[in-house]
């Protein structure tokens, strides 16, 4: 049962279900045919987010979250999310309304709740940044797969002040996420290029000419959240997607990266539809089943030693990578290998 100050939460911060379609932003991608589909996951997010600010009682959050479509359920977990991690947040907050969430009916959706969490830091200054993640013992991909919240970050930032993020390119300063301050604005980029996909529309040429307009060293992390977006969210028949991998160049293993990711997400959520299928196998040359046990056999554990083969990963001020990029790396380094025989 929704509670009062619930209420009142919602309607002080619930974003408008209006203030997230493509025309009401701006974007070009507005007169895209597949604007009304993609359209639909941000304002899922917006229904779990209210859902979430409206109640604190987790059987009733996980009873709401159940009655979105199953393709659409993990963005309503994003929302759900995004929304307890500011009351946890927040002063008198309980601080563990989140971690219940995803230890409970949230933990199938680990991956889209991360960046739900994301979500929350766009709109928390940095202080409260420390306490947003909470511990989740035992839960697998727990903490490597956390950089997801620095990409949800990302994406906020370019979907609602796109100006400053993608037209003017403004680079995120650094900040100690895993303890790993210098590879955050990589992996706020993967968030900006996810971005890209839906503020053009998913129409791939034009996504892949707005990659090529940042700065050359900021291409792959683009590119592989374009990837992981054109499979995760679709919106692109196959011959789109063809045109994409054309586009990416020599960053088209970059974009079978993102596949990769965004196949193991559905796949772990249970749920894959067709188009995740499709964007597989044109974009990376696999089959969801085999982009899920390439991600398996490459998985890198936090607290790894920092190396993939038998050189040392870094990031490009030399310091040591995450874990969740030496896992990445792998899994780049088999898939420009493969897409090269092909």
């Amino acid at each position: 049962m929704a509670t009062l100050i619930g209420v009142l939460r919602k309607k002080l911060l619930a974003p408008r279900l209006e203030s997230v379609r493509f025309a009401t932003r701006g974007f070009p991608g507005a007169t895209s045919s597949s604007a009304e589909q993609l359209e639909r996951i941000p304002q899922s997010v917006i229904c779990g987010f209210e859902w979430g600010m409206e109640t604190t009682e987790l059987a009733e959050l996980e009873r709401r979250l159940g009655m979105v479509d199953a393709e659409l359920r993990g963005f309503a977990y994003e929302g759900a999310t995004m929304a307890w991690t500011i009351t946890d947040s927040f002063p008198g907050g309980r601080g563990d309304r989140t971690r219940a969430l995803l230890l409970g009916p949230g933990r199938r959706h680990l991956f889209l709740a991360y960046i739900g969490i994301g979500f929350a830091m766009a709109r928390l200054p940095r202080v409260l940044w420390r306490g947003v993640l909470p511990e989740l013992p035992g839960v697998p991909y727990h903490p490597t797969m956390s950089w997801l919240a620095v990409d949800g970050y990302g994406f906020d930032k370019a979907y609602f002040d796109t100006h400053r993020w993608v037209e003017q390119q403004r680079r995120p300063e650094p900040y100690p996420w895993e303890g790993a301050p210098d590879y955050f604005p990589r992996a706020v980029d993967q968030g900006i290029g996810r971005a890209l996909w839906f503020i053009h529309g998913a129409d791939p040429a034009a996504v892949a000419a707005a990659v090529h307009r940042f700065d050359a060293d900021r291409g792959a992390d683009l590119f592989s959240g374009v990837g992981l977006a054109a499979t995760f969210a679709g919106g692109c028949d196959a011959d789109g997607l063809a045109t994409l991998a054309d586009a990416a160049g020599r960053h088209r293993p970059d974009v079978a990266l993102g596949v990769v990711f965004a196949a193991k997400a559905r796949d772990y959520a249970g749920t894959v539809p067709e188009h995740t299928e499709l964007a597989a196998r044109v974009l990376a040359g696999v089959s969801v089943a085999d982009a899920v046990a390439l991600a398996d056999a490459t998985e890198v554990a936090a607290g790894t030693a920092t190396s993939v083969g038998d050189e040392t990963a870094t990031t490009a001020e030399g310091n040591s990578a995450p874990a969740y990029e030496l896992w990445r790396s792998a899994i780049r380094a088999r898939l420009a290998n493969a897409l090269s025989n092909v």
